[in-house]
């Protein structure tokens, strides 16, 4: 039998359908209560479903994250990063030969075009890489646009070729730019994440010499990012696509959404505190602050908003973490020689462990770019370039249905009708 909710509206009852959810919390429809004369009241929007969707299920009290169905676990040991995009676009993991037409379709369309790559000229060395990339993404618009037909399937899928191939390329010139060197042209011998660090750290006409720990690492950096539900950049990237906007120019307001620092500049401010405390010595004096109410200083990467007793990413992200560090040589790295002991406390400490300030995802992924040499600015690129196909998968699957635009209500709190004063009288 369905279930129904009841709301008495100066005593009129008013019947609200519940909406049965597939795996976690069943949803109670509110729509009709414009209809009475109110709406619901959410800011954060933390109670409220915007859209019903089929890709990615989390389940935070358990410490539960699914691509259309998968454990990120399994996901993260066995696949690849490709083979995860093909997943979230279809629906279903591809057979060997759909994942090589894949895979072939990518590196057909990884090289960006000469006359496209001169975005890069209006822009300084001391620029931040995600301003480039922001700028960038949203260009792509003007290569794509007099195809533009969101009703289309085959534009859709070329739309998501087009991004999961060139983010990144383009990633890897916003880095080139920042240090003044010559950008490295994507080679189709290697694979995305081997060809990702071939062009930050290679040089033009050399052979790629790629680690494969460190190609291992990121590969599966880019795995756990790929997708995370209705967070805020995917839902500015849902709620841009309900204009009918170009997909690039959606998918480019997700990734401003994702520069702040609250969302994927997380790991940037893990290792902002990390340079604050500067030294082993000082990681004690440090927690007693974090510990301190009044003291503004925060341990960043330790709990999650989501995640309520771990987060499955961060189990998965630990051991590649632990090899990089041990490849890289991190003994030799202060910063990261406070992270490790920062983990270590976490783990062991009554403090964290009764509040559940495990390690996240940002903590792992920030120690391990930075043992890889990946500048602190890059880090929210390599977060844009591994959540690309969880938000062209959810604009297409936003577009290939019945959708509304987005309009959000606000309580008014404001000024009554009152009459204007000319200046003079004021």
């Amino acid at each position: 039998m369905a279930q129904k909710v009841e709301i008495v509206i100066d005593g009129k009852t008013v019947e609200m359908p519940v909406l049965e959810a597939a795996e976690g919390l069943n949803v109670i429809d509110v729509r009709g209560l414009i209809k009475e004369g109110m709406f619901t009241f959410d800011p954060g929007f933390l109670s409220t479903a915007s859209c019903d969707s089929r890709v990615t299920y989390i389940d935070g009290d358990n410490g539960i994250l699914l691509y259309r169905g998968y454990p990120i676990e399994q996901l993260a040991e066995n696949s690849s990063h490709l083979e995860v995009c093909y997943l979230l676009l279809n629906g279903e993991l591809p057979t060997q030969a759909q994942l090589d037409a894949f895979i072939g379709d990518i590196n057909e369309r990884m090289p960006l075009d000469d006359h496209f790559k001169h975005i890069f000229d209006g822009f300084t060395e001391n620029s931040h890489p995600m301003s480039m990339v922001c700028a960038a993404i949203a260009g792509l618009a003007s290569l794509f646009h007099e195809q533009l037909d969101i009703s289309d399937a085959g534009y859709r899928k070329e739309a998501a070729l087009q991004l999961i191939a060139k983010i990144p390329t383009i990633s890897a010139m916003a880095y080139k730019k920042s240090i003044g060197e010559d950008f490295v042209e994507p080679d189709p011998s290697l694979n995305y994440a081997e060809n990702f660090l071939h062009m930050c750290f290679g040089k033009r006409g050399e052979a790629p010499n790629i680690s494969p720990t460190l190609s291992k690492a990121l590969d599966k950096i880019f795995i756990l990012h790929a997708d995370h539900e209705q967070n805020a950049s995917t839902s500015t990237v849902r709620m841009a696509g309900s204009t009918e906007c170009n997909p690039f120019a959606a998918i480019a307001a997700g990734t401003a959404a994702l520069w702040g620092p609250s969302h994927g500049g997380a790991n940037e401010a893990v290792l902002d505190m990390l340079l604050e405390i500067g030294d082993v010595s000082k990681i004690e004096e440090y927690v007693e602050k974090a510990k301190d109410k009044d003291d503004p200083f925060k341990l960043m990467g330790f709990g999650h908003r989501v995640y309520k007793n771990f987060d499955p990413r961060a189990t998965v992200m630990q051991s590649s973490a632990h090899a990089v560090l041990e490849e890289q040589g991190a003994s030799n790295d202060p910063l990261l020689e406070v992270a490790q002991n920062l983990e270590k406390i976490a783990r062991e400490q009554d403090y964290f462990i009764d509040r559940k300030l495990y390690p996240n995802i940002d903590f792992y992924s920030g120690i391990t770019l930075k043992a890889m040499g990946i500048p602190i600015p890059m880090f929210t690129v390599l977060f844009t370039l591994g959540r690309m196909p969880g938000w062209i998968t959810h604009w297409t699957e936003m577009v290939a249905n019945p959708f509304k635009i987005a309009r959000p209500r606000q309580l008014y709190l404001g000024e009554h009708k009152r009459d204007y004063t000319n200046i003079e009288n004021r």
